[in-house]
């Protein structure tokens, strides 16, 4: 088994639903167990300004599946969702992005690993921290080291009712 980081996003319907859903389809994907599952956050869009913010969240996910068929799996689950994939950055019921397999490193156009903005972006950062804290993303460094260089990005984790 394979370790591998997979990110949710959604901020189209009812968000934390569709989040906390997937999470649970994650859990019955087969040939994988679901492992660690960090805190829901609320975070402000990239890219296309003007949207809803997003809730976002991190799973960790023991895997037999290869990076390309963990890959298939994710889209698949975001086509459950109702994921329409029309312009860069656009609204989305569901996103799944495989961050990291293993300590894979792999480039073509279908799928990059480590994913090529992880380490930029406070919504992944955060609740990837919050369940891997010592974990390092190959070519960049420490999960906390990066997650303080993105301290002007808005990030809010949820409380549960």
């Amino acid at each position: 088994m394979i370790r591998a980081y997979v990110a949710l996003g959604s901020n189209l319907g009812n968000p934390v639903q569709t989040v906390e859903d997937a999470i649970e389809a994650m859990a019955a994907l087969h040939g994988s167990l679901l492992k660690a599952m960090s805190s829901l956050y609320r975070t402000a869009p990239v890219g296309l300004k003007h949207q809803p913010d997003f809730i976002n969240a991190v799973v960790a996910l023991d895997t037999r599946l290869s990076p390309r068929d963990l890959l298939d799996e994710l889209f698949a689950l975001e086509a459950h969702f109702g994921r329409e994939r029309s312009v860069k950055n656009a609204p989305r019921t569901l996103d799944l992005d495989l961050l990291l397999h293993g300590e894979t490193v792999h480039d073509d156009p279908e799928l990059t690993l480590p994913h090529p903005r992880m380490h930029e972006r406070a919504f992944v950062l955060a609740p990837l921290a919050e369940i891997a804290p010592d974990l390092v993303i190959p070519g960049h460094g420490p999960v906390a080291g990066l997650l303080a260089a993105c301290a002007g990005q808005r990030i809010h984790a949820l409380t549960r009712s």
